[in-house]
């Protein structure tokens, strides 16, 4: 059963993935025959759409992975990957680093060699640090969930005083918090899948851990998980996973909280299966909303954060309204 999921998802995936090359906001170009001998429209399905696409999967794999250990780590069916700031963290990032464009001439070159992408990495890392701080350590899973709440608002309300001491950057820092794929080129596509790769080794590395975690820490330690390693493993998981998503493509929203229930809704699994569905299952997802995002108004284009939190939400609502005996597992 699993192995009919997998493949389900995966040819789902490449089919979207033709779809999302072929389809854009000035129409349908279809990538086979046609338009071979036409050079602009050749750049534009191979050098805009093509890493457009790929980019947006690979984005939304890693935030269905990082929802998949979240849930895991924290045994809480309503965990996401921005649970230890690191959405927060990312945004003040970015509004730092445009309020400090123009500022000075200094500032402005440094502002311009960083970029927005490392401002925003930096930044998601620099919540994560804090939370780990505020809850000294990963020891208690708790004091961490609670950490990265308080770490999150707090970093949130530094970012609405930035905005307010440089209100001409709402324009710029409005397409980074409603998320944007617009932006992804084939040398994101590489960071996203390198990053991809890594955080799936090291997940799926800890998959039993996380299985043991389900029966409460007091068994996972006396069945031999090394609770203090795993965590630290999984946190920084979590953390490489979700920065790297939210640089790249900005804030998305509910991808990473839905793709893991999506995955359970159908199969009974383990974690080593889980993280790898959902993780296919994430960038279905945000693929998806992207190619539904060019198509739906072209030639305009609706945000695609949007789009994955009327439909994420709406799923939840769909799922919560089944009955009272559901708890998102």
């Amino acid at each position: 059963m699993r192995g009919v999921g997998l493949g389900l998802l995966l040819a789902g995936s490449v089919a979207l993935l033709l779809l999302g090359v072929a389809i854009g906001s000035t129409g349908w170009s279809p990538p086979w025959g046609g338009s071979s001998g036409d050079a602009v429209a050749s750049q534009i399905l191979w050098e805009i759409r093509a890493p457009r696409s790929l980019g947006a999967w690979l984005a939304g794999a890693l935030l269905g992975l990082g929802g998949a250990i979240a849930q895991g780590l924290f045994r809480n069916p309503l965990a996401d990957p921005y649970l230890l700031g690191s959405a927060s963290g990312a945004t003040l990032g970015v509004a730092l680093l445009l309020a400090a464009v123009g500022a000075s001439p200094a500032a402005t070159a440094w502002a311009l060699k960083l970029g927005l992408t490392a401002a925003a990495f930096l930044g998601a890392v620099l919540a994560v640090w804090m939370t780990l701080a505020l809850a000294r350590g990963v020891q208690h899973t708790l004091r961490l969930l609670l950490a990265g709440v308080i770490v999150g608002v707090v970093l949130a309300a530094v970012k609405d005083l930035a905005l307010l001491s440089a209100p001409d950057i709402l324009r710029p820092m409005q397409a980074f918090m409603l998320g944007t794929t617009g932006f992804l080129g084939w040398s994101s596509v590489a960071v996203l899948a390198m990053t991809l790769a890594a955080c799936l080794a090291a997940g799926i590395g800890c998959s039993r851990a996380l299985d043991a975690l389900t029966l409460g820490e007091s068994a996972a330690a006396s069945l031999g998980v090394r609770l203090k390693a795993v965590r630290v493993l999984l946190v920084a998981t979590l953390a490489l996973a979700t920065g790297a998503a939210v640089a790249q493509a900005g804030l998305i929203a509910f991808v990473g909280l839905v793709a893991p229930h999506l995955v359970r809704s159908v199969f009974r699994v383990t974690h080593a299966a889980l993280l790898l569905l959902s993780a296919i299952a994430g960038g279905l997802l945000l693929l998806a909303a992207d190619i539904a995002a060019r198509w739906a108004l072209a030639p305009q284009e609706l945000p695609v954060g949007v789009l994955t939190a009327v439909f994420g939400g709406g799923y939840l609502l769909w799922r919560m309204h089944r009955g009272p005996k559901w708890s998102g597992a």
